[in-house]
């Protein structure tokens, strides 16, 4: 097996907690990027690969090489999830927290493109000219990745100032890329209400954010503390999350992802008889409408440029 194979196997194993079944579609959720992530147990582990790949290839004093080769691609790989806003439990076994940057969307071409191009150059010439254009794509994602802390940071700066002068109070705030750019950017803020909903294109002429309000029932929140999946729900969230009651179910959603109304995550957590009773979760959300949610986040990046 080939050194790139090795790697692209490293690079992949702290995925393969999604196919452990944990119960339900609330705990698979987030148990996700749990134990697997942990950058101290991967650091752990990575001496024990090494060995077995530098023995498969009967290169035993290369053994320093390999242990560094399969610690960067296990290391770095919870590391870029951590920049999605997802949840990434970095820390386990010192904390459980679910860390998450959010400034780049799950699948973003470009920073996947760079990647892929030095790759595919470095295995079809193999040579030091394919080394290059190797390291010129992972130079390049890497500066993309910090562009899209820095365009984060300022939009999440223009949102505070857009809020300031609307006069609305807020508690916590977050802005994440809408699918496949960074361009379009949503912004999320939680409030004593429930949350309002913005949207901020780099094309726009406008520097001042509107935003539309959207209520959550906190005391329903309050009705249902000590319910396991309601708490897991919001811990995970990191607070982010929209709490109704529909007929005699309590329905959560992860604020975080989708937008209004669509959203990638929605879980009926509870059900109302005689009072309310933690049940198995089951996801709430219904088909939704991916083309449809794309053409208008595409119509709305661009709808404010100026007329030619």
């Amino acid at each position: 097996m080939e050194g790139g194979a090795l790697g692209g196997i490293a690079g992949t194993l702290p995925d393969l907690d999604a196919f452990i079944d944990h119960g339900d579609a609330l705990r698979n959720m987030t148990f996700h990027r749990a134990e697997s992530h942990s950058l101290l147990y991967l650091t752990l582990l990575s001496p024990l690969f090494a060995a077995l790949a530098a023995r498969v290839h009967n290169e035993m004093p290369l053994f320093r090489h390999w242990w560094l080769a399969l610690w960067l691609a296990l290391f770095t790989h919870p590391l870029l999830d951590w920049m999605t806003v997802y949840g990434t439990q970095l820390a386990i076994p010192f904390t459980h927290t679910p860390f998450g940057v959010g400034s780049i969307f799950i699948i973003d071409p470009l920073y996947t493109l760079p990647l892929l191009t030095g790759v595919i150059a470095a295995l079809r010439l193999r040579s030091a000219r394919g080394l290059r254009w190797n390291q010129l794509g992972l130079g390049c994602s890497c500066l993309y990745l910090a562009w899209t802390a820095a365009a984060q940071w300022q939009v999440e700066r223009l949102a505070g100032r857009s809020l300031a002068t609307d006069g609305v109070a807020y508690q916590q705030l977050l802005a994440t890329p809408t699918a496949f750019n960074t361009v379009l950017w949503r912004i999320v803020a939680m409030t004593d209400t429930g949350y309002i909903e913005g949207f901020y294109s780099l094309a726009d002429e406008s520097k001042h954010i509107r935003f539309a309000a959207h209520s959550t029932n906190g005391d329903l929140y309050h009705d249902l503390r000590g319910n396991w999946n309601v708490e897991r729900f919001a811990w995970f969230t990191r607070g982010y999350y929209q709490l109704q009651q529909n007929g005699n179910r309590a329905v959560m959603t992860d604020l975080r992802m989708g937008q209004e109304p669509d959203y990638a995550f929605s879980f009926v957590v509870a059900e109302h008889g005689s009072g309310w009773r933690e049940i198995r979760p089951e996801p709430a959300g219904g088909r939704r409408d991916v083309a449809g949610l794309l053409r208008s986040q595409w119509q709305r990046m661009w709808h404010q440029l100026p007329k030619r």
